[in-house]
């Protein structure tokens, strides 16, 4: 097992109680097995799709094309169900700040930024109208930051449909809290709680008393990995 492996289950963990809704994963390879993973253990009615237009009968092994379609999904029809909350996107972020506020744009003053990045796409309409978490494979203070340059996706102090989750290299954090703030939930295997704190550029709700640690795949979940990942392409977007 390796910290890949614990970070794909808890991503996984975001979609758990979702139904038949489509679960997206953009951004990497842990987000996509995230949601297959979910699909083939504890949420079989979660919907795939091959990360363009076809909705997957089957959940085939990364860069693999399906073996059955049960649909065709175009972009309006996609959009249809964004709009109408039917959506579980996980999403990467750039900057992130306590109140889960994200940024995709720039880097610096927004009318002269340092660098450009990749503008705000379906950011703003994925986090008023659906469940959206996020994977950060860095947890750094140069992501978790007291205020993002510019704001991409909304966070619970802007009117965010449902901001369900956060998964890092390190951690799981949500927003649980009274004000909306950033929770710690968990510390992955091997990670301390002032491993988080000293990563983080903003405090964090939920540090003091005991933490919880992260749950580690089953051996089942281990079986399912290997057979959707069995190059371990996950291992690439973990450090640790």
């Amino acid at each position: 097992m390796s910290r890949a492996d614990v970070c794909v289950v808890a991503c996984a963990e975001a979609f758990r109680g979702d139904g038949e809704i489509l679960a997206a994963g953009i951004g990497g390879a842990i987000t996509v097995l995230a949601a297959r993973l979910a699909r083939l253990t504890f949420e079989p009615d979660l919907i795939t799709h091959d990360g363009v237009c076809l909705l997957t009968g089957d959940v085939p092994a990364l860069g693999q094309a399906p073996e059955v379609v049960e649909g065709w999904l175009p972009f309006r029809e996609h959009l249809w169900l964004v709009l109408n909350g039917r959506r579980h996107v996980m999403l990467g972020a750039s900057q992130i700040d306590r109140h889960g506020n994200t940024n995709i744009s720039c880097i610096g003053d927004w009318a002269r930024p340092k660098a450009q990045l990749l503008g705000v796409r379906g950011a703003p309409g994925n986090t008023r109208c659906d469940p959206t978490s996020y994977w950060i494979p860095r947890h750094s203070r140069r992501t978790f930051v007291p205020e993002v340059d510019m704001v991409s996706g909304l966070g619970t102090d802007r009117g965010a449909f449902e901001l369900r989750r956060v998964v890092t290299d390190l951690a799981v954090l949500d927003f649980a809290s009274p004000d909306g703030g950033m929770r710690l939930v968990s510390v992955h295997p091997g990670v301390s709680v002032d491993d988080v704190v000293a990563a983080t550029g903003f405090e964090l709700h939920g540090v003091s008393g005991q933490v919880a640690r992260t749950r580690e795949p089953t051996g089942e979940e281990l079986a399912v990995l290997d057979r959707l990942d069995p190059g371990r392409l996950r291992e690439r977007e973990v450090a640790a």
